[in-house]
């Protein structure tokens, strides 16, 4: 008995090389659409900008990304989702690519709404793919590289984003990435899942909108990636920015430093998603051990708000890699919640509708945040708004969010 169960506990080698391009894909993802933040301050000073108008820049993005996420939804549960992600990361690729070359305001906004467009067909995929091919006791880890990636990604952008820019000016990041980013698409096509690969599910099994919508379920996973997002997109967005302005680093102080917390991001949330995963393996309930890691993360990650408290920008630094760890005790499981009650059947659905949701806090929160910045001329009341939207996340996931199983589609 003992030696199946250990087999059934490895992830197979096509599922490693499906993984393994998925996390590179996030991580490409993240890069490009957090690469604005790093050429921020540098982009602003060329075009003039007010704090007002680089957060609406900022917030442009999510316009496409959030109003995309239902239509991303649908397609992957209804096309071949090697193809979706494959078309998607081929248009935010050019996107990126092509800001590096407009000289303009408006041509810079228009490029941030394709960026959007593109970027808008990743989690529904990832959703779809691994709820279809991975089962529950792998979930945690998989979204938890998965979620590396997307930590990696920042992490990776801020560091060699910040030298470049330094170096070789705010332009040459964008073409670098954007043609470096077209490689990733030739691998996908090769090792892609293919729909025999992929639990086949018939379009007639497949719930209605308005099914998902009627869970409670449903709603507090929406309300609680919001709250995620809004703290994640402060960091993602602003941190640079907050480490140029108010901290005075230079662009390279701000390259190393404001790139650590992603790495402490990641190596939290590959730790917590193993975890996790290795809880419920030994008769944990799915639904205590993925509540505690959410809810017990995002209220250790209000710390952040000692970071702004502290005037000794050493302290403030190391208060910011504790938070970091925090955060990410959460993040791997975050999906790995959403993926189990949705099922293969409504995976792709339910996540375009909670990804849109969850990103309206893009509109939202960059905008906000450089409204604060604008009128109070620094950023604690912004650290404050974060801590807000954590405590309210965390209390969506107790409270709202029920028992972690399957929803029955058919009985519905």
């Amino acid at each position: 008995m003992g030696a199946p169960a250990a087999v059934e506990t490895r992830l197979t080698r096509i599922q490693w090389a499906v993984l393994g391009l998925l996390v590179i894909s996030i991580a490409v993802n993240y890069i490009d659409r957090g690469t604005l933040s790093v050429a921020a301050p540098f982009l602003a000073s060329e075009l003039h900008l007010t704090k007002t108008q680089l957060g609406s820049l900022f917030s442009t993005f999510f316009w496409t990304y959030a109003a995309f996420q239902l239509v991303a939804g649908w397609l992957v549960d209804r096309y071949d989702v090697r193809w979706v992600l494959g078309l998607g990361f081929l248009i935010w690729s050019l996107a990126t690519l092509f800001t590096g070359m407009v000289n303009t305001f408006g041509a810079l906004f228009l490029l941030r709404l394709l960026l959007g467009m593109g970027e808008s067909v990743a989690y529904p995929s990832y959703s779809r793919i691994l709820a279809s091919s991975f089962p529950e006791r792998h979930r945690g880890t998989a979204n938890a590289l998965i979620d590396a990636g997307c930590k990696v990604g920042p992490a990776v952008g801020v560091l060699i984003g910040g030298l470049v820019v330094g170096h070789f000016g705010w332009r040459a990041l964008f073409l670098v990435l954007g043609l470096g980013g077209l490689v990733w698409l030739l691998p996908w096509g090769i090792w892609g899942p293919h729909p025999v690969s992929m639990k086949a599910v018939r379009h007639e099994d497949s719930p209605g909108i308005l099914q998902i919508l009627r869970q409670r379920d449903a709603w507090g996973t929406f309300l609680g990636l919001f709250c995620v997002n809004y703290a994640w997109y402060f960091l993602v967005f602003w941190l640079p920015s907050y480490l140029v302005m108010e901290r005075h680093f230079s662009a390279n102080m701000m390259a190393v430093f404001g790139s650590v917390p992603f790495w402490g991001i990641a190596l939290s949330s590959t730790a917590s998603g193993w975890a996790s995963d290795r809880l419920i393996a030994r008769g944990g309930s799915p639904t205590r051990v993925r509540k505690a890691f959410m809810a017990g993360g995002m209220l250790l990650s209000t710390l952040i708000l000692s970071v702004a408290m502290v005037r000794d920008p050493v302290i403030s630094m190391v208060l910011l890699i504790v938070v970091s760890l925090c955060y990410g005790l959460f993040t791997s499981n975050l999906w790995a919640i959403t993926q189990t009650l949705a099922g293969p059947e409504a995976a792709g659905k339910w996540t375009g509708w909670q990804n849109m949701v969850g990103n309206f806090a893009g509109i939202v929160g960059p905008w906000l945040t450089g409204r604060i910045v604008d009128v109070t001329g620094q950023f604690l009341l912004a650290f404050v708004a974060v801590c807000i939207a954590l405590v309210v996340g965390a209390t969506s996931y107790l409270v709202i969010v029920g028992e972690l199983k399957p929803v029955d589609w058919r009985a519905r």
